[in-house]
């Protein structure tokens, strides 16, 4: 077999066998097919594209060039949640501490943050001495204990992912539905989950721009779990302005502590109540949406989600005094006000340009190397709908590097569209794509 004959092959639009697809991919992997072989057929993927087979068996041929984390030694059903990404999203510090404090099992592997997008891990390290660094029996102890553990990516899992990520990045091969989703299902099949349950963010801070390409991805997506055994059910929600009012680090836990507490903001809530009801459904422990979010508002009601969220950083090193006393958390040195030019509605705030500024602020990484201020974020005051008078607070800024903030605030002032009259609301949950089909059902507005 030669790499040759599979990129002519693909360039004239025939269909791969699964064969020619391992060879390709663990070749890459192991270095025997140099990178502009191998940039050759990504751009041959890219304008002709994969079918459904096609793509499971890429993914597949991705999660066998490293580690498959076994899960057997933990009881019970393992259910996994993925988000695309996008910018306020602290999902998984919510419902990963309420789904277990349901009874489900939630072992479960994040990132950290690059671009505009926040990481879960750094979010979580803005607790001093929380550590996702754990041996893999620990991991698997505080899963059957807790119920939730959420640790580091490592290397070791689908190398071949990362080495065509680094290619895809700079042969502009990136958006390719059928590669976007073989590189995030192929993570979240080597972590080992029984059930998958992926929030498909669209709009200006996420990947996709549009809802019929989410809802593709969602559905390609959900192929490639169920070609592998994998229930697996796609929620896709709106991501053309932030979700919540805070973007940052420790700013992030402490409205994340806010919403197990039952504080929080209302669309932030509410799209832990729709993630967290699919996730108890594909477990098996309900069969009606409504009982579900019964059981996970009762959780929050009673003290319980917020208990286990504290059980869970405790048992990862974290000091629980900061999330007792939330003025423990790391404090930024400055604040500052974001004031609105004008008087009108809150027709827009720019996503993508929000997390930009977190960034500018020192929240985020330009760089893979750069260092994070903890204390550094934004707190949005007004969000899409809201009324604002001119001379009223938009946002406050935060950050240790008082030079920073002018540029910051200059960026949240583009972001914000204010004009007379109240606007359309968008949906926050566009609908489900499940192996029963794809629902269009609008379910929640913003």
């Amino acid at each position: 077999m030669r790499i040759t004959d599979i990129i002519l092959k693909k360039r004239n639009g025939l269909k791969l066998s699964k064969e020619e697809i391992d060879f390709a991919v663990l070749g890459f992997a192991t270095g025997k097919i140099p990178d502009y072989q191998f940039a050759a057929l990504l751009m041959s993927i890219y304008f002709k594209g994969l079918d459904r087979d096609e793509t499971v068996e890429l993914t597949k041929a991705m999660v066998n060039s490293g580690d498959v984390i076994d899960l057997s030694a933990i009881k019970g059903v393992k259910v996994d949640k993925h988000s695309t990404g996008g910018v306020g999203d602290k999902t998984t510090l919510i419902l990963g501490p309420l789904v277990a404090a349901a009874g489900i099992k939630v072992p479960k592997l994040s990132g950290r943050g690059l671009g505009h997008t926040g990481g879960t891990i750094d979010k979580l390290e803005a607790i001093s001495g929380f550590s996702v660094d754990m041996s893999q029996e620990q991991f698997f102890k505080n899963v059957n204990e807790i119920g939730l553990a959420i640790g580091g990516q490592t290397k070791e899992l689908v190398p071949a992912d990362k080495k065509i990520y680094a290619l895809r990045d700079v042969t502009c091969t990136v958006d390719n539905i059928s590669l976007i989703a073989g590189s995030v299902m192929s993570k979240k099949i080597a972590s080992g989950a029984d059930k998958i349950v992926l929030d498909v963010k669209v709009g200006d801070g996420a990947f996709m721009s549009t809802t019929e390409d989410a809802f593709q991805l969602g559905k390609v997506m959900v192929d490639i779990g169920e070609g592998v055994g994998r229930e697996t059910v796609a929620v896709i929600t709106d991501m053309n302005q932030p979700l919540g009012h805070a973007v940052g680090n420790a700013i992030e836990v402490v409205e994340a502590i806010a919403t197990l507490k039952g504080n929080g903001p209302k669309d932030l809530h509410d799209l832990c109540m729709e993630l967290g009801s699919q996730m108890l459904l594909v477990s098996g422990l309900y069969s009606a949406k409504s009982e579900a979010q019964a059981c996970l508002e009762k959780l929050i009601k009673s003290g319980a989600a917020f208990a286990k969220f504290r059980a869970f950083i405790q048992a990862q090193g974290g000091n629980v005094e900061q999330v007792d006393d939330i003025f423990k958390l790391p404090q930024p040195e400055f604040s500052s006000e974001v004031v609105s030019p004008a008087e009108g509605y809150v027709h827009k705030i720019g996503a993508r340009n929000i997390g930009l500024a977190s960034v500018v602020l020192g929240a985020g990484r330009e760089t893979k190397e750069s260092k994070i201020d903890l204390s550094a974020g934004i707190y949005l005051n007004k969000k899409v709908g809201d009324s604002v008078k001119k001379g009223e607070s938009l946002a406050r800024v935060f950050t240790n590097n008082k030079e920073k903030t002018g540029p910051a605030k200059e960026m949240i002032l583009t972001s914000y569209v204010i004009l007379p009259g109240k606007p359309l609301l968008n949906p926050l949950v566009y609908g489900t794509v499940s192996a029963k089909g794809i629902n269009k059902e609008v379910l929640l507005k913003c």
